[in-house]
């Protein structure tokens, strides 16, 4: 296993604050975080703690690749690159894209080694949902870069949780308006 951080992670050794390309992290074990996921999921019930996270979800990724854009210099379909890379190194899952066509607002994108699954063996069903909305944001980025006004939306279509029956989980970002 390689010992050495894949992000740089800078700590401000007056405030403990960590840091990744100047964003302020958190850096919980992931039975923590699943944990706190599913007593919110819990409370407020899944539909309804979904229907928070997408819009929240959302917000995050879309300014995550402004940010991030400008930063290293990146544009199109790097940056959304970037993100599941950055994301696949900060131990969420392995994330890749099965295809991407940001001129159609369009993407699958592929989870292995999901955290929600991982974290959860015993559980069944689909538990990644929380990420749709962080690939939603992207991809209207995206868009948003291009001079594009179509919007995105993503589901989780399957998930690697559902009683065996798929080896990863896959996301649909697909077009659905024009703003």
């Amino acid at each position: 296993m390689n010992r050495q951080p894949q992000v740089p992670i800078d700590v401000d050794q007056e405030t403990g604050v960590w840091t990744t390309d100047g964003l302020p992290m958190l850096y919980v074990p992931r039975h923590f975080f699943v944990n706190n996921h599913l007593a919110v999921e819990k409370a407020l019930g899944r539909g309804q703690y979904e229907a928070v996270l997408y819009p929240a979800g959302y917000q995050s990724a879309y300014h995550w690749c402004s940010k991030e854009a400008a930063r290293h210099g990146l544009g199109g379909v790097a940056v959304f690159e970037h993100y599941l890379k950055r994301l696949s190194q900060r131990g969420w899952g392995q994330f890749s894209f099965r295809d991407i066509v940001p001129e159609d607002t369009s993407a699958t994108i592929i989870l292995e080694h999901s955290a929600f699954v991982l974290a959860q063996p015993q559980v069944q069903g689909r538990m990644c949902y929380m990420f749709a909305g962080w690939f939603a944001g992207a991809m209207d980025w995206l868009s948003d870069e291009a001079g594009r006004t179509t919007r995105a939306r993503c589901r989780e279509l399957s998930c690697a949780g559902e009683s065996g029956e798929h080896r990863h989980c896959v996301f649909e970002v697909t077009p659905v308006a024009v703003r």
